[in-house]
């Protein structure tokens, strides 16, 4: 054959392949393009899955949001009512004796505080003073500092209850057989808590409820947490094993802080106990040393004002530097 001849088939056959591969871009296998439909079906109802599973977590975090907005300010109108009344500062020092019983015996405090006055002849109205705030200021002061440091006690084994039931939830028992395993294990004040708070799920209230009253019996932000804890879990679901394993290592982070604070600022408590005392202790130490010099302040009418400002600026001074370095959070 020539090469005239060879080329004209070599062009037929060159445009028979092209037209061939052309047709089958266009076409293409019916199998693979029906495996490629579904694939892209299924990446797009994946999408769709993922896109609405997203939407449903984002409101579901949405509506826990609120409820904890909505906990968080209802305890929180709790707990400024428990610190105002008498009789919730009882409840929380741990006393049994009614309101009328705590002023009669407010009132024989400052009776007696006055007769000893009289009885070292000072003045009618100093001695009135000093039985005015013995009877109303001490017993006062004597049941907040008791309520601090049960509330103090009950926070530093708190987050071991806390743990002792999520050990217990994870092992399969109730919550209410955690709850009475606390009441009759802990140490006080937290065993007492706990039984109050078993007594009161037992007469028919909630465990919502009756952490509510528990709240009420111990306004401290970690019972509120756990409050808020339980209400949630209650409505929503969820694991509550893992909400309250979370909640005991906030508590622990939160008492390590506080620790952290509170050596931090020891310099500063210590030094304004040394101001704070020094007035006091330079004039008890002068009155002792040369009495005659200091006789004038108490039977002078002049030296009784200046006592006066001088108390009323030292206890501005310490009711200062208490502001400062007392930290909450």
């Amino acid at each position: 054959m020539d090469a005239g001849s060879i080329l004209p088939m070599a062009a037929a056959l060159l445009g028979f392949f092209a037209v061939a591969a052309v047709g089958w871009v266009l076409v293409g296998d019916e199998q693979t393009s029906a495996r490629a439909n579904k694939r892209i079906g299924a990446v797009a109802t994946d999408k769709k899955s993922e896109g609405a599973r997203a939407k449903t977590a984002a409101e579901n975090q949405t509506l826990r949001r609120k409820q904890i907005l909505q906990n968080l300010k209802t305890q929180e109108k709790q707990d400024r009512k428990a610190k105002l009344t008498l009789e919730s500062r009882l409840i929380q020092a741990g006393l049994n004796f009614s309101v009328q019983n705590f002023w009669i015996g407010s009132g024989v405090i400052g009776a007696v505080a006055l007769l000893g006055c009289l009885i070292f002849r000072l003045n009618f109205l100093v001695a009135l003073g000093i039985g005015f705030t013995a009877g109303l200021g001490l017993p006062r002061w004597l049941i907040g500092s008791m309520a601090k440091s049960r509330a103090a006690k009950f926070t530093s084994e708190f987050p071991n209850a806390i743990d002792v039931i999520v050990r217990g939830v994870k092992s399969g028992l109730p919550l209410h057989d955690c709850l009475k395993l606390i009441s009759t294990e802990s140490p006080e004040p937290l065993a007492t808590e706990f039984r109050k708070l078993l007594e009161n799920a037992a007469v028919g209230l909630s465990i919502e409820q009756a952490t509510e009253k528990m709240y009420g019996r111990m306004p401290t932000s970690e019972v509120r947490f756990f409050a808020i804890v339980l209400s949630i879990q209650q409505r929503t679901g969820g694991n509550l094993a893992e909400a309250l394993n979370n909640l005991s290592v906030v508590l622990r982070s939160r008492k390590l802080l506080r620790e952290k604070i509170k050596a931090l600022s020891g310099e500063a408590v210590a030094s304004a106990f040394i101001i704070g005392s020094l007035p006091p202790g330079i004039m008890t130490l002068v009155t002792l040393t040369t009495p005659k010099y200091m006789i004038p302040l108490f039977t002078d009418p002049r030296g009784h004002v200046v006592l006066g400002i001088g108390a009323l600026m030292e206890g501005l001074g310490i009711f200062v530097m208490r502001k400062m370095i007392n930290f909450k959070f």
